[in-house]
């Protein structure tokens, strides 16, 4: 596609200052609205009602999808702020700020119902809907991992598969980090 004006227009995008941002097919794009709505939100001026508590609003909406704790009935509560805010702030900013998630609910609507109904982020960016788990089939029992936890919840001796505490385990991925079987996976 041709980088201008018209056929990004066409395409259902617009070309803002100059800046292009590429995503690849691992990211998160619930996760990737609540980034850039954090932002506009963190700039918002404070003038207008709309723009300074729908973004707000909007945000908390996202932050209870990504942390595992939304509802159905957030996508269509989200949807309507995000429409009235672009309708009715008196700036660009308010206006734009709702963009990536009207684009993100309506072309990848299946990430929200995932993160609602599954509890799950496909794309694993979600830290509240993901979970480390080490393969028995891949340790070797080098035990790198469980000094490396800063709750060792990973426990296991030498030689031997090691397991994580998932109650204790903050997901933080060190052991995932720092594993150099592949062993620990993120699902």
């Amino acid at each position: 596609m041709e980088v201008d004006f018209g056929p990004l227009a066409k395409a259902g995008s617009i070309m803002g200052s100059g800046g292009m941002i590429v995503l690849s097919e691992e990211d998160c794009m619930v996760d990737i609205s609540k980034f850039y709505l954090t932002f506009t939100q963190e700039e918002s001026c404070g003038k207008c009602t709309p723009c300074r508590e729908g973004t707000t609003r909007m945000l908390e909406i996202l932050e209870k999808v990504t942390s595992g704790k939304g509802e159905m009935s957030d996508l269509d509560r989200l949807e309507r702020l995000a429409k009235l805010c672009q309708q009715t702030s008196l700036c660009g900013l308010g206006r734009a700020a709702p963009n990536p998630i009207l684009s993100s609910l309506k072309h990848f609507r299946e990430e929200y119902v995932e993160h609602i109904v599954d509890k799950k982020c496909a794309a694993k960016k979600c830290v509240a809907l993901i979970k480390y788990e080490i393969s028995a089939d891949t340790c070797i029992g080098c035990t790198v991992c469980a000094p490396n936890c800063p709750t060792e919840c990973t426990t296991g001796t030498r030689k031997e598969v090691h397991v994580i505490d998932q109650d204790r385990c903050v997901k933080c991925g060190q052991c995932f980090e720092v594993c150099r079987f592949d062993a620990v996976e993120r699902v």
